[in-house]
C-alpha cells in the first residue's frame, strides 16, 4: 500500500512540474516577449571625452534597459574608428554614429539607420556645424582662413571634420594645401578650448556641443566668434541588418515614445524621428568628394 501511495505521489508531482513548465515565464507574464538576444550592445562615438560620453548616456542606458526588459551595455571607443571597427566585427547591435561615421561604417558592415534626434534649436532633424575663431581674430569670413592653423575634431566627425572641410572648400580653401597646418583635436570640446586659447586660428565644431560647453562654463562665449555655419542631418542611431526585427521595432518605439524632459535634454533632443539611408545621401556624396571615405574598405 505504501509503495502504491508513493507511486501515485510521484506521478502527481511529475504532472505538476510539467504543467508549471508550460506556464508563462516571468518576462512573458509582464507582457514582454522574450528574444534570443540576451544583452543589447550599444556603441557611442566619442564626440567629446569618452568618459564624459559614457556618463552622459547612463540614464539613457537605464531607460532603454527598462523599456526593452533586457540588459543594455554601453561601449565608447577612444576614437570614431573604434566604434566602426566594433560594428564591423559584429560586436555591437546598435550604434550612435555621426552621419560621416555611418557612411564609413556601411562600407564595412551591414547596417541601417532607424532614428535621429529632433534638434531643439532648428526644430528639425538637422543641426549646425560651425567654424569658430578667437573673438579678437582679424578673420571675418571663411575665405580669410587661407594660410591659417585649423583644428578639426576627429577625422571621422561629421560636424567637426566633414562639414568644416565643406565650408572651407566652398570658400576656395583646399585642405591641407591652403592651410599652414591642420590639427586633429580628437573631440569638439578640445577644439573649442584650442580656439578659445588661441592655440589655433580656427576650428570646426558642432553647434549643439558648443552651446552646452558655454552653458556649463567650460567655454567662455566672449572669447570665441562664429564665422560660418551649415546645416547637417542629425546623428543616426543605426542597427545591424541581422538584428531581430521585433527587437528593432521595440528600439524604434522606445525612441519615438521618449517623453522625459530631463532625459531628452541629456540626449540633446526635443524628440526623435525616423530616418533611412536616403537621409544621408548628401553626407556620403560630400565625404566621397572630399576623400573622407576609404573605398578600399
Amino acid at each position: 500500500m505504501k509503495k502504491k501511495m508513493a507511486l501515485i505521489s510521484s506521478i502527481i508531482l511529475t504532472f505538476a512540474l510539467l504543467v508549471s513548465g508550460c506556464g508563462q515565464s516571468p518576462i512573458q507574464s509582464q507582457g514582454i516577449q522574450e528574444t534570443s538576444q540576451s544583452t543589447l550592445r550599444v556603441g557611442l562615438v566619442p564626440n567629446q571625452a569618452p568618459d564624459k560620453i559614457k556618463a552622459q548616456y547612463g540614464p539613457f542606458r537605464e531607460f532603454l534597459s527598462n523599456t526593452l526588459g533586457m540588459p543594455v551595455e554601453l561601449f565608447v571607443a577612444s576614437d570614431y574608428a573604434g566604434v566602426v571597427e566594433a560594428m564591423a566585427n559584429d560586436k555591437l547591435d546598435v550604434a550612435y554614429f555621426g552621419g560621416l561615421t555611418y557612411a564609413q561604417a556601411k562600407q564595412r558592415a551591414k547596417i541601417h539607420p532607424i532614428v535621429t534626434e529632433i534638434d531643439e534649436e532648428t526644430q528639425t532633424s538637422k543641426y549646425y556645424s560651425l567654424i569658430i575663431v578667437p573673438a579678437d581674430s582679424p578673420v571675418q569670413s571663411t575665405a580669410d582662413l587661407k594660410g591659417s592653423v585649423f583644428a578639426f575634431g576627429d577625422v571621422s566627425s561629421t560636424s567637426g571634420s566633414l562639414y568644416p572641410r565643406f565650408m572651407l572648400d566652398k570658400a576656395g580653401i583646399k585642405v591641407p594645401d591652403d592651410l599652414e597646418n591642420v590639427v586633429y583635436s580628437g573631440g569638439h570640446d578640445a577644439t573649442a578650448q584650442a580656439v578659445q586659447n588661441g592655440t589655433v586660428d580656427a576650428g570646426g565644431i558642432e553647434g549643439r556641443i558648443l552651446n552646452r560647453l558655454i552653458t556649463n562654463k567650460t567655454v567662455d562665449a566672449s572669447k570665441i566668434r562664429i564665422i560660418d555655419k551649415h546645416l547637417v542631418e542629425g546623428y543616426p542611431w543605426v542597427v545591424r541588418d541581422s538584428l531581430d526585427k521585433s527587437l528593432e521595432e521595440k528600439i524604434v518605439n522606445s525612441f519615438l515614445e521618449m517623453k522625459d524632459p530631463e532625459l531628452l535634454t541629456l540626449m540633446r533632443a526635443k524628440g526623435f524621428t525616423k530616418v533611412t539611408d536616403v537621409n544621408y545621401t548628401e553626407i556620403e556624396k560630400e565625404a566621397n568628394r572630399l576623400g573622407l571615405i576609404n573605398s578600399n574598405k
